[in-house]
């Protein structure tokens, strides 16, 4: 079962063009803040606010050795977004199949599809 909460959260962290570059990122593997701010056009700072905010959301986590942060991906929380957008994606085939299935009926039957009875 979903947990409608932490789905939210997960859409929120995402709704933002740098966080998603840093999923992304993460997703190729576990990489330290340094390495992930690099590329960014942003201070370090900025960069660790938007960690702070994917930690929160709960789709990175990361581990503090010695002087080195480093971030990681939580499969687990990208495995609900997927699921939850899955199930969207999967009821929206079903009713275009269906209105295919209807036009294509109605094409059969002769019917005209924008007549007034």
């Amino acid at each position: 079962m979903l947990n409608h909460a932490a789905l939210d959260r997960a859409f929120q962290a995402l709704a933002d063009p740098t966080r998603r570059a840093i999923v992304e990122r993460l997703s190729h593997g576990a990489r330290s803040v340094s390495d992930l701010a690099r590329p960014l056009a942003m201070s370090l700072p900025a960069v660790m606010q938007h960690l702070a905010l994917l930690e929160r959301s709960g789709l990175v986590t990361s581990a503090k050795v010695g002087r080195v942060r480093t971030c990681r991906i939580e499969p687990k929380a990208l495995s609900q977004v997927e699921a939850w957008i899955h199930a969207r994606r999967a009821e929206w085939e079903r009713r275009l199949d269906r209105l295919g299935d209807y036009l294509s009926e109605l094409q059969a039957g002769g019917g005209d599809v924008g007549a007034d009875g």
